[in-house]
């Protein structure tokens, strides 16, 4: 099986679209790690840091460049976007680069004492005023949702036809990876049974809210990053957290964080059922493409067990 490989390009391409957009200065270019389907690059200019971001996929930063605008404006630490553009085959995007380290570079201690300050960045994110727009499923570029309802959405993305995206073709995953048909169908089934539970609640998701798209100086969140933005459950960031902060009691967390507002968390399991579904189907599908098997088999199990 041929697993998907970012963009590849030479530090004279990088320095010719910095200098056409900051002018000649740019220093201390340096890749990034992180990024599953972009090639990213931090650099100075001015004595200012920034990161430059590539992908090859058509309009891949139209919606992070709208997302800059909607959560930088309201008090959420997502960075500003300078210039969006394009460069032979590739889309990029310029941002100011936010202080401190991956949250997945510290230790589980570290991690899970910050919680409550990352439980009240989710909050904020799903507070998140999108009240001029409409639509649910991925943001498009005007702002707006791509799909009528969440249920147009969830049946849009697991559809086998998504010729001109990152899944075009991806029914061929049954036969050349560890993605199983019985399986992958049994969890839709599940997920469809939950939707109506989903569907009527429409915020801000960021769509990958985990510790490497999590910034950190070691005491407190200094940045939030990148993202699979779309409008739907709030609760779906909720389950993605949960899932990759495991030890740290975050659905417990969110909880009495809700409470001590007095905020009432309508078919609150029924709701992050859902969530977990969505969120792990995509990750089964996601998994399988980039051959990462250990995680697979993680979610298969994690999922096929929910109902136990």
């Amino acid at each position: 099986m041929v697993m998907y490989e970012k963009p590849k390009l030479a530090i004279s391409e990088i320095e010719k679209v910095l200098e056409n957009h900051l002018g000649p200065g740019s220093t201390e270019i340096k890749p990034l790690s992180g990024g599953n389907i972009s090639n990213v690059f931090s650099f100075n200019h001015e004595g200012k840091g920034y990161v430059v971001k590539f992908s090859d996929l058509e309009g891949a930063y139209e919606t992070e460049h709208y997302v800059s605008h909607l959560l930088s404006g309201q008090n959420i630490p997502f960075p500003k976007c300078l210039a969006l553009g394009r460069i032979n085959q590739l889309t990029y995007i310029i941002m100011e680069r936010m202080e401190g380290r991956n949250l997945s570079d510290f230790t589980a201690e570290e991690q899970t004492h910050q919680l409550p300050e990352i439980i009240s960045i989710l909050k904020k994110m799903a507070e998140a005023d999108i009240g001029s727009t409409n639509g649910y499923g991925w943001i498009a570029a005007d702002g707006n949702g791509s799909y009528v309802s969440w249920k147009d959405f969830v049946v849009a993305v697991n559809a086998e036809d998504q010729r001109g995206t990152f899944w075009e073709n991806w029914h061929d995953l049954f036969r050349t990876s560890c993605l199983e048909r019985d399986v992958y169908e049994e969890i839709y089934g599940r997920l469809m049974d939950y939707v109506p539970y989903n569907e009527s609640y429409r915020s801000f998701i960021h769509g990958d809210f985990q510790q490497w798209n999590i910034l950190s100086d070691g005491t407190r969140i200094t940045g939030i990053i990148d993202g699979n933005c779309m409008y739907g459950d709030s609760l779906i960031d909720l389950a993605i957290l949960d899932r990759h902060m495991p030890w740290s009691d975050v659905i417990k967390t969110y909880q009495i964080n809700q409470e001590k507002a007095s905020i009432k968390i309508p078919y609150f399991k029924e709701r992050l059922m859902g969530a977990y579904y969505f969120k792990g189907l995509d990750g089964l599908r996601f998994y399988a493409k980039m051959g990462w098997n250990d995680a697979y088999q993680n979610t298969r199990q994690f999922l096929l067990n929910l109902n136990a």
